[in-house]
């Protein structure tokens, strides 16, 4: 009775979280707000819900690694300055697993349909965004890649200890151990989703573009997409500890993970 109690409970949480727009709330410069409803109350529905889909969930607490990697990530899940293309509200769903994953199924004509309806002084502007966008995020990959990295290092770490240890322990670490593998996975894959998402959202733009309104503006944008594709191919192949070939922007533009990191700097994208 109990058991069916809070799967009724979850489920009704699921419905009326679906039935209104469940964006996590942010704060100044587009960074996350901290609440109990996105914090705590949605996890666990979602870590409920999730087993009765009889996903692995695992009660591990975190580690710093895994909480700065799920910070860093936030960013190429949402687009809150391009309002809501890269679907937020879904995202928060599948973030803290109400739903299953849903990304799979975005279109990329999206991010340019956004590009299109606002209203900028100069056709030329336009461009100019797309390539602050990419910029942005090719100025936050190394960071992101660092992240996914450290978090590929303690599932290493922690399949060693328990190899070495795994007989003292209960049974049911070995679930845990087996269930945090899987989510560290299925996040680091949803970010390579991503991350080829907003590629192909921003070369869809700069196709349209280029129909729409030609311009000289498109050579830089087309250079920096081709070095954000260096980043898409290292993801592809989940090269996150090495150094690639990938070079990096250079550049002082930075829009901040899901919390605020030392170093990071702000940019306010002109209209």
């Amino acid at each position: 009775m109990d058991k069916l109690f809070r799967l009724t409970s979850a489920l009704a949480l699921a419905a009326l979280l679906a039935a209104c727009s469940v964006a996590r709330p942010v704060g100044d410069f587009g960074r996350a707000a901290p609440g109990f409803t996105h914090d705590v109350a949605m996890p666990a529905a979602g870590d409920f819900i999730a087993r009765n889909r009889k996903e692995p969930v695992s009660n591990f607490n975190k580690t710093d690694q895994e909480e700065e990697m799920h910070n860093r990530v936030w960013r190429f899940l949402v687009a809150a300055h391009a309002k809501d293309w890269v679907f937020d509200s879904s995202v928060e769903l599948q973030r803290t697993r109400i739903i299953p994953p849903k990304d799979e199924r975005y279109t990329i004509e999206r991010y340019y349909a956004w590009l299109k309806r606002t209203e900028y002084q100069s056709s030329r502007t336009r461009y100019s965004t797309v390539g602050r966008h990419i910029a942005a995020d090719i100025d936050t990959l190394p960071g992101t890649f660092a992240a996914i990295c450290a978090v590929i290092e303690i599932d290493r770490q922690r399949a060693i200890a328990y190899d070495s240890l795994g007989r003292d322990l209960p049974p049911a670490t070995g679930d845990n151990l087996a269930a945090r593998k899987y989510e560290n996975s299925a996040f680091i894959a949803w970010f390579v989703r991503a991350l080829n998402y907003r590629h192909a959202s921003y070369d869809y733009a700069l196709d349209s573009l280029l129909v729409e309104t030609p311009h000289e503006q498109s050579l830089a944008v087309d250079e920096a997409l081709r070095r954000l594709s260096v980043y898409v191919s290292r993801a592809d192949r989940h090269d996150f500890c090495g150094n690639g070939s990938a070079q990096q922007s250079g550049g002082s533009i930075v829009i901040p993970s899901r919390f605020q990191h030392p170093g990071d700097q702000e940019v306010v994208l002109p209209k």
